[in-house]
């Protein structure tokens, strides 16, 4: 997707202030690979419903958390719902947080469901229990949703030390009954994916692979079935990135994501094929870049204020974050989270 060396210098000049001078700009990268990252036809849309979470992990770009009272309000969903109606995107992506937090998630996921055939909702497993639960399973269930599940690591001690003292037990918990109403059972119909980061300032290991392992190890010894695993490097932006910092690791890892840069990765990477919009309702990009308060197009555009589908061409706003998602085999697809 080379385009002109002009165009290509132009952009490279506008990105150039929105990184660090520890590793070259990734706007610069672009460049000197003859690349442009540009935005393609949009068919997936992300809506994070806000920063409420009932966990502080150490590795969320976010800063989510217990104390955060960011929620997206009615008239804010509506607003996106309209949104979804006039553009009916092949894939709705509702994150957080901890979706299930929001008050309103279930009058949200019901006015979806309808408008795509693939929603996907979020979740660590842990947000809610006992009848708030089931009723929330029962309200996927009923709705088709497909639930993306965040199991950090297979190692206990590992996921504990991101999400917190008996959360492998939890989650572990949790999948069974997942699997016990249908989920990640082959011929339901109901899928159920699960997300895994590194526990820690290292790579994602090889997506074939760990999924390979992930079903061989979950089955063997909890019995637990689910349908895709997809694996995603942790991004140098809020929290972690503080931690980075806090253990002299930052500099280190932004050169390692930095040497690991993928040209390969460009043409299919998420931010061309998604728009995403935060709790208050304006459009970015991505998620990260939500964190970064990198508005879509450089412009602050809210989601009340726009008709159709951001212009194919509309070059992506990035920062030294994106390296994260050009490492190596590149990031998970944010579109290829829905089979």
């Amino acid at each position: 997707m080379a385009n002109t060396v002009d165009q290509a210098e132009n952009i490279s000049t506008l990105y150039a202030n929105a990184d660090s001078s520890l590793i070259e700009p990734f706007g610069r990268t672009l460049f000197q690979h003859n690349l442009t990252l540009t935005r393609g036809e949009t068919t997936t849309l992300q809506i994070n419903v806000g920063l409420l979470c009932n966990l502080f992990c150490k590795h969320c770009h976010l800063e989510a958390g217990p104390l955060r009272d960011q929620l997206m309000d009615a008239e804010t969903i509506d607003q996106v719902v309209d949104y979804a109606a006039r553009n009916r995107f092949e894939a709705i992506d509702i994150t957080g947080g901890s979706p299930e937090l929001n008050p309103r998630i279930e009058n949200l996921v019901r006015k979806l469901a309808p408008l795509t055939s693939r929603l996907m909702v979020r979740s660590n497993l842990l947000a809610l229990e006992g009848p708030a639960w089931g009723k929330y399973i029962s309200l996927c269930k009923e709705n088709r949703v497909i639930i993306i599940a965040s199991l950090p690591s297979l190692n206990k001690a590992q996921t504990d030390a991101q999400r917190g003292e008996g959360a492998f037990q939890r989650i572990v918990a949790a999948l069974k009954k997942l699997n016990a109403v249908g989920y990640g059972i082959e011929g339901t119909g109901l899928t159920l994916n699960l997300a895994s980061n590194p526990v820690g300032a290292f790579m994602n290991a090889s997506q074939i692979q760990a999924e390979k392992r992930f079903h061989e190890i979950l089955l063997k010894k909890w019995g637990i079935n689910f349908t895709r695993l997809y694996n995603f490097n942790n991004v140098p932006l809020g929290r972690f990135r503080r931690w980075l910092q806090s253990r002299g690791e930052l500099d280190n890892y932004l050169i390692k994501l930095a040497g690991l840069f993928n040209p390969c990765s460009i043409s299919s990477i998420m931010c061309r094929t998604s728009v995403s919009i935060n709790w208050q309702g304006y459009l970015f990009d991505c998620d990260f870049n939500i964190a970064s308060e990198q508005y879509l197009g450089g412009n602050k555009i809210h989601v009340s204020q726009m008709a159709g589908l951001p212009a194919q061409g509309l070059p992506v706003m990035v920062g030294e974050h994106c390296y994260a998602c050009t490492a190596g085999t590149g990031f998970t697809c944010g579109g290829a989270i829905t089979a």
